[in-house]
């Protein structure tokens, strides 16, 4: 069963071009208008596991960063054929 998060992702992305990335809180903000910002929390743990399997890329500086180590701003895509896995730290570059 799909939670209504990780629908909103890629509903999203579905509506997007190949290779175009969305904003984690257009995701909070499909799944709940008026409560959004406190799904963000819920937005990027699920982004994270999506990322982990293989089934979604999280970018910062429209470059794919490891799922477990990157801060601050980031957005999510779907994979594309050239992704190569992340490496680690990566994500700690500002």
């Amino acid at each position: 069963m799909t939670s209504p998060i990780e629908s909103a992702i890629f509903d999203l992305l579905a509506r997007r071009d190949a290779g175009k990335s969305i904003c984690p809180t257009d995701a909070a903000r499909a799944a709940d208008p008026e409560g959004w910002r406190r799904l963000l929390p819920q937005v990027r743990a699920t982004a994270v596991g999506l990322a982990r399997q293989g089934r979604l890329v999280i970018t910062r500086h429209n470059r794919p960063v490891d799922p477990n180590a990157f801060k601050g701003v980031y957005r999510l895509r779907l994979p594309l054929p050239e992704d190569a896995p992340a490496e680690s730290g990566e994500g700690e570059r500002a």
